[in-house]
């Protein structure tokens, strides 16, 4: 695959085994123009990543599906005319994993794309770590302490683009680094894992945990570290 794979928003990705929500998967190609996935290619010159055997999958988390109007509930599908955001697995995934807790060991991940934009390659980052967060916007977006009160967890993502949790009143029980563009972030776990999560109006998803911002706290000055 040529180096502007970094860069680039429209390509195909032949060969996976596609899952198009959480149902079995189907043999099939993804085409991505734009940014969006398409029922076909742009031109006859388009970029392609090769996925024999792979699965690519949705990034998609029960909660946050549930968080929209019954109309809009496929709007993370893989399916045309929606966001390519996806990732493609080096191994088989089972349909609880797609929607539930997709984590990956990094020899497995061949790819993440969010909306077109290519977040993990061959298991290693395409940026370095706090360059999300850098922009004033971006840091309001992400940077605080997340709090799921139902499952005693809080999420401290810091502004140097590392993370830090504390479950059960145990600090520092997962730490590592994240990624974050438009509505989702990709986590990097300090174990060797990545993990993924989406925000939806306000409302951090990942892995089961639903988790808000508590009231009144600066997002800059409420992170540990």
């Amino acid at each position: 695959m040529p180096l502007n794979h970094m860069t680039s928003r429209t390509f195909v990705v032949t060969g996976a085994q596609v899952w198009q929500g959480s149902s079995a998967p189907t043999a099939g190609d993804l085409y991505v123009v734009g940014g969006r996935l398409a029922p076909g290619p742009a031109d006859a010159g388009v970029e392609v990543v090769r996925a024999e055997g792979a699965h690519a999958v949705p990034l998609l988390v029960d909660s946050a599906v549930a968080q929209l109007p019954p109309a809009r509930r496929d709007a993370y599908d893989l399916r045309p005319g929606n966001a390519a955001t996806f990732a493609v697995l080096r191994r088989p995934v089972r349909a609880g994993e797609v929607r539930t807790m997709l984590v990956v060991d990094p020899a497995d991940l061949l790819a993440v794309w969010v909306v077109g934009r290519l977040e993990v390659w061959d298991g290693r980052p395409t940026r370095p770590v706090g360059q999300d967060v850098a922009a004033p916007e971006a840091r309001a977006a992400w940077v605080a302490t997340w709090d799921d009160p139902r499952r005693d967890m809080q999420q401290h993502l810091r502004p140097d683009g590392r993370y830090t949790e504390t479950r059960e009143s145990r600090t520092d029980a997962y730490t590592g680094s994240y990624w974050v563009h438009a509505d989702r972030i990709t986590y990097l776990d300090d174990s060797g894992f990545w993990a993924f999560g989406q925000l939806v109006d306000g409302v951090l998803h990942h892995a089961g945990f639903v988790l808000t911002r508590p009231a009144g706290r600066d997002a800059t000055t409420a992170v540990p570290g």
